[in-house]
């Protein structure tokens, strides 16, 4: 499934809840308990996301096929439910699409409607440390080759 399709399925999903506030909401922390637990060593300050009011911990690596896999969490039910999306959208997925990629799905589903400035302006650097990690995992392979 690429990126605009894992796109496409949650702007579907949230389409589901009529803008219902408390629903979307409750809905993004359910999606949160589903992101797998990050290993407890990783969450330390080398992988704390700088821009975020909540402490949100990402790392990713490459798998055999040099795909980014990305894991996440968060000390608060909201944000890390917000990480699990980008997660979901953007694992498994080569390092060029991941830089190559505009995420469009916050603007379709309104997501400004349900989460203020600062979980906006943490929400942007999430995707910029996203981003970060697919550069330095493309640079790796590229050395590597």
């Amino acid at each position: 499934m690429s990126i605009a399709e894992k796109e496409q399925e949650i702007v579907e999903e949230f389409s589901m809840l009529d803008g219902d506030m408390e629903m979307t909401i409750n809905y993004i922390m359910e999606l949160g308990e589903q992101l797998p637990d990050m290993p407890v060593d990783k969450k330390n300050d080398d992988h704390i996301v700088k821009g975020c009011q909540s402490k949100v911990w990402m790392a990713a690596s490459a798998n055999e096929a040099g795909q980014v896999i990305f894991q996440a969490d968060s000390n608060t039910a909201v944000t890390k439910g917000l990480v699990s999306l980008l997660v979901r959208v953007l694992s498994k997925e080569a390092p060029e699409a991941i830089l190559n990629t505009e995420i469009t799905f916050p603007q379709q589903i309104g997501m400004n409607r349900f989460i203020g400035t600062q979980r906006s302006n943490g929400f942007g650097a999430m995707i910029k440390q996203m981003k970060l990690y697919a550069l330095a995992l493309s640079s790796k392979t590229q050395t590597d080759a």
